[in-house]
């Protein structure tokens, strides 16, 4: 339960209130750029020890040493991306719902932006619950708003059966009834398909009646993220419902690892495995989900993880998961000016 090591104790209460989301903007690529230091000294967004101590992924709070990881903002190649306004994105958002669905990489965006919305209106009371043990939702009553987070590392149904363990059928979604009637939905999910041995999240894959013990990870991964694009056309009205799918952050699991590193990667970054799956998927859907590209920004923040700053210590090197305030603020930042069109 990846998510309960990063939240601190939780508020009860919530807020739920229907209304229908905003036009999309179009004409701007975020997804290439660069990383370039903030000569104006808006980053970071926040001190999250001081601002935010409901969250998690706080790597000062665990003794990183150096702070230069804080200070980079994502400059995109065509355009600008604009500071994040949190008071005007609770205005613009007043007596709705948005919820995202996903791991715990869509778990580390969601608390981004609690936060971002928080230091926005510091008077402003917020409630932070814990529904069930997959539901999180942050509310501001004030403004009638609802940031929920539902857990969910696949998208499609894993079930458990007594013969033959965990079953991960790519063409089934029997809990979509929870995204429903929620005004914006940001779905992910790439993380644990990676997996394998013994942190494998699965024992069998299951297609129609067949099941399979082996399955090439990324030709299941894209029968996952099919049957999730046909639901969504099948279920979601865009006219009430604005969908959105947050692209694979990258992990830097490999020989050189997160640990040390301190300034951010030079491009250019080969093809990312999945990257291209993602968006083939989405593109042949009849009603696309708008895509959050953030895969190159994150391949180049090798220095942005927590690595050994978490409560885990120095026992884990947290190499997929990132600090906050850092990276997820810039996606965050994305989903502000594609939501709203500040661009």
């Amino acid at each position: 339960m990846v998510f309960t090591m990063w939240l601190r104790p939780l508020i009860l209460a919530s807020v739920f209130v229907w209304a229908v989301a905003t036009p999309s903007p179009q004409g701007c690529d975020f997804s290439h750029g660069r990383w370039i230091i903030d000569e104006a000294s808006l980053h970071p967004l926040y001190d999250a020890s001081r601002d935010c101590p409901f969250i998690g992924f706080d790597c000062s709070r665990y003794a990183r040493p150096d702070k230069d990881y804080l200070k980079y903002r994502w400059m995109p190649s065509g355009c600008d991306l604009p500071r994040f306004d949190g008071k005007k994105f609770l205005e613009r958002s007043i007596g709705k719902k948005i919820m995202f669905v996903g791991d715990s990489i869509s778990n580390n965006m969601w608390q981004s932006l609690t936060c971002l919305l928080h230091i926005a209106v510091p008077n402003s009371n917020y409630t932070l619950t814990s529904q069930t043990q997959e539901l999180l939702v942050f509310s501001v009553p004030e403004y009638k708003a609802s940031i929920m987070w539902l857990k969910n590392g696949f998208l499609v149904d894993l079930v458990h059966d007594k013969e033959r363990g965990r079953i991960l059928k790519l063409d089934s979604i029997s809990s979509g009834d929870q995204w429903k009637e929620v005004d914006v939905l940001i779905f992910n999910t790439y993380h644990w398909w990676t997996h394998t041995g013994q942190s494998q999240g699965w024992d069998y894959f299951q297609v129609g009646n067949e099941l399979r013990k082996e399955m090439d990870h990324m030709e299941a991964f894209k029968i996952g993220l099919s049957t999730w694009a046909k639901w969504v056309d099948s279920n979601i009205d865009p006219s009430k419902t604005r969908v959105l799918f947050q692209g694979i952050a990258a992990s830097h699991v490999d020989k050189k690892g997160c640990l040390r590193q301190t300034q951010p990667d030079e491009g250019p970054m080969p093809p990312y495995p999945g990257a291209d799956i993602v968006k083939s998927v989405i593109s042949n859907m009849a009603k696309p989900a708008e895509l959050l590209d953030i895969t190159l920004l994150t391949q180049l923040r090798r220095d942005g993880h927590p690595s050994i700053y978490t409560r885990r210590g120095t026992s884990f090197d947290d190499c997929s998961h990132w600090c906050l305030a850092g990276v997820p603020d810039a996606w965050n930042e994305i989903l502000y000016a594609v939501l709203f069109g500040n661009y």
